[in-house]
């Protein structure tokens, strides 16, 4: 086995080549199941956390320190491009994120901008500060929403269950739905290239709501744009993670719109999802987020399955099958990491 350097792991992983141990990171492991982070976020806002390059690099920071991962991601949030297309974003407490003048008709598309990407620089700037202070330690990685999940947050004003009004638009006026899209590859692939240039050494591109939709409409309504985004990303010639949730029932579409790596979530067995896409990119998953708070030694039992199912075929990232939940014993998270790590030695 060519043994690749620590800084290496979750980079050789990605291009599906063999490492001494198994790379792990974690979906939102820079939140508030972490005391630092509430420290800071006793004080500053998120809008405000992500705007401010020395806090956003603070905040990314932590996780590698603490849990020893390979990989840092910065801390920022997949609605931040909605600002310069000219939408207004806020994090209402108890809520989540809001839109408050949401996308309803063809004139609301055509008044969105794409030219102002540059304004979101302040990301650029924290990961710049990240990779100056890991100094090749570990990579950092940067991401963005896909552009169906970027759409659906843009026309509902914020989280849905339903999607209504996402898939009225989209089936009753699939013109304006086909521009949305496009504008919002334009954007999102200008947004993903200025975090490469900072310093970015991967990018996740996040579609966290494409489980909203059957496999026939994901594939006539998304694919194309998060084809269209990933292709764009990789001709910077850094691996793309494609990352989505509730996609069991076409995981192969998933992987037929692109990605070095396929993220899973936990409701499908990783080695099935696997094998489906032909073993033709790696995978990061998927460890269900409930699972870290089982007692250690069934927690043990959960990892240590998951580790075997993927068995030793190069390319499998760990990882969750989403992100840390804010209650999560910190030592239970540690001890995933601890236990991968065993798992090899």
């Amino acid at each position: 086995m060519r043994q690749a350097p620590v800084s290496g792991r979750f980079l050789e992983a990605c291009r599906r080549r063999a490492t001494d141990v198994r790379p792990v990171w974690f979906m939102r492991q820079a939140g508030r199941y972490l005391k630092p982070y509430r420290d800071i976020r006793a004080k500053h806002g998120i809008l405000e956390i992500c705007k401010k390059p020395e806090l956003a690099a603070a905040v990314t920071l932590q996780p590698v320190e603490i849990l020893d991962v390979d990989a840092a991601i910065i801390f920022a949030d997949l609605l931040l491009p909605v600002e310069p297309m000219g939408l207004k974003l806020e994090f209402v407490s108890g809520e989540g994120p809001r839109i408050d003048d949401p996308i309803s008709q063809s004139e609301d598309v055509d008044d969105l901008l794409t030219s102002n990407t540059g304004d979101l620089g302040y990301v650029g700037e924290a990961i710049h500060l990240v990779a100056r202070a890991l100094a090749g330690r570990v990579p950092v990685i940067g991401f963005v929403g896909a552009p169906f999940t970027l759409a659906s947050y843009m026309i509902e004003g914020g989280p849905s269950k339903t999607f209504v009004k996402t898939k009225k638009l989209m089936f009753g006026n699939e013109v304006t739905w086909r521009r949305l899209m496009g504008k919002l590859v334009d954007v999102l692939g200008d947004f993903a290239g200025l975090q490469v240039t900072a310093g970015a050494r991967a990018i996740q591109v996040f579609d966290s709501w494409a489980g909203a939709l059957s496999p026939e409409d994901y594939v006539r309504y998304a694919q194309p744009y998060s084809r269209a985004l990933i292709e764009r990303i990789r001709s910077s010639g850094m691996p793309v993670i494609h990352f989505a949730t509730g996609t069991a029932a076409f995981v192969r579409e998933l992987h037929s719109a692109g990605g070095d790596v396929i993220g899973v979530d936990w409701r499908v067995n990783i080695d099935q999802a696997w094998t489906e896409i032909g073993y033709r990119s790696a995978i990061q998953g998927n460890l269900d987020p409930v699972a870290l708070f089982a007692p250690l030694p069934e927690l043990r039992t959960k990892v240590t399955d998951l580790l075997r199912r993927t068995g030793s075929r190069p390319g499998h990232i760990v990882n969750l099958g989403h992100g840390i939940l804010p209650e999560t014993p910190l030592e239970n998270v540690r001890a995933v990491v601890q236990m991968v790590r065993e798992f090899h030695r």
